[in-house]
């Protein structure tokens, strides 16, 4: 049988994740894929952590390493920030991979020239996880929604402020013991900075941005406000009056302008984001034609992501042999 041979750059939660759904439906795979999916490498930072890796797998902190795996096909990354992820996916498209990111972050910075070097490369990127996690809201936009002409988006981007908020209204807890609960249930990081803050839901919105209305309005004209200033007062009189705050990432594309914001949001009964609660994500578009359609799912954790970058890699392996069976 042929065999893909894959590599995964970082094994922290998404890494692992990865690895493990590949272990796990390496028959399923087999079965629609008609090949087999083997992970030829692992790019690390410390050789000394012990990990639940076949022997077989390289493991090497070398990034060098995984570019001189033999007949290496496709690089899974899911290393935090942009660097060096922007530079080891430039150079595993000159050696004609295909990538698969969860990488927010680098993508909304370099996605568009990582997607032109890939073309020259006849080589594809999949990105539906740097956005919602296991929400296929960029096979969505990029395939369903062709021909209408998107006006407004509104999201749920960041399931950890989504958790929060929803304590806090639930539980009348503190933003400070809602925090502390996230954190105990990993839902977010000892600095929750960008989950709290905004600029994770920020980055998620540049990247639907760039796919929906081919480019980015000027960053530094997107208003984004976190929910950490948020009161139970105020969560209480809202609750009182049949609304709830959400934090809110929105996209508006009128005429030539492109206008953004994160921010908290009042819902009332009637909105689409109203009863998106604890981690889910969900994404509201608004299309001439199709209407408003609304997308909900879980935004984040191991397998929600590794879902979206494994049918991100399926896709590939499908479109690729779809070409190749046309030409």
């Amino acid at each position: 049988m042929e065999v893909i041979k894959a590599a995964i750059l970082g094994f922290g939660t998404v890494g692992e994740g990865v690895y493990e759904a590949i272990q796990t439906h390496q028959q399923q795979l087999q079965n629609i894929l008609g090949v087999e999916v083997q992970i030829a490498g692992v790019l690390i930072q410390d050789l000394e952590k012990e990990r639940n890796i076949a022997d077989e797998v390289l493991v090497t902190t070398n990034f060098e390493d995984i570019l001189n795996i033999p007949d290496l096909q496709v690089v899974f990354e899911a290393i935090v920030g942009e660097d060096p992820s922007y530079s080891y996916l430039s150079q595993a498209i000159d050696k004609r991979c295909d990538i698969v990111t969860a990488n927010k972050v680098m993508f909304a910075t370099y996605g568009e020239k990582l997607i032109k070097k890939a073309q020259t490369q006849n080589v594809k990127i999949g990105y539906e996880a740097t956005v919602a996690g296991g929400v296929p809201i960029i096979r969505t936009l990029a395939q369903q929604l062709q021909v209408n002409k998107v006006g407004r988006i509104q999201a749920i981007l960041n399931g950890t402020s989504n958790f929060i908020l929803t304590e806090m209204r639930n539980k009348e807890l503190s933003f400070e013991n809602a925090l502390g609960i996230a954190q105990e249930l990993g839902y977010a990081e000892a600095d929750p900075t960008n989950d709290i803050g905004g600029f994770d839901a920020f980055y998620k919105l540049m990247i639907l941005s760039s796919l929906t209305f081919g480019e980015q309005p000027d960053w530094d004209e997107v208003k984004i406000e976190g929910i950490s200033a948020l009161s139970n007062d105020q969560l209480e009189e809202a609750n009182q009056n049949n609304f709830r705050y959400k934090h809110v990432a929105e996209l508006i594309k009128e005429g030539d302008n492109i206008s953004a914001s994160v921010s908290p949001v009042l819902t009332d009964a009637d909105h689409p984001l109203y009863n998106v609660e604890g981690v889910d994500n969900a994404v509201v578009i608004e299309a001439n034609l199709a209407g408003t359609l609304t997308i909900q799912g879980p935004g984040a954790g191991k397998k929600p992501t590794a879902s979206a970058m494994i049918e991100d890699f399926v896709h590939i392996i499908q479109s690729k042999k779809t070409s190749y069976a046309l030409s």
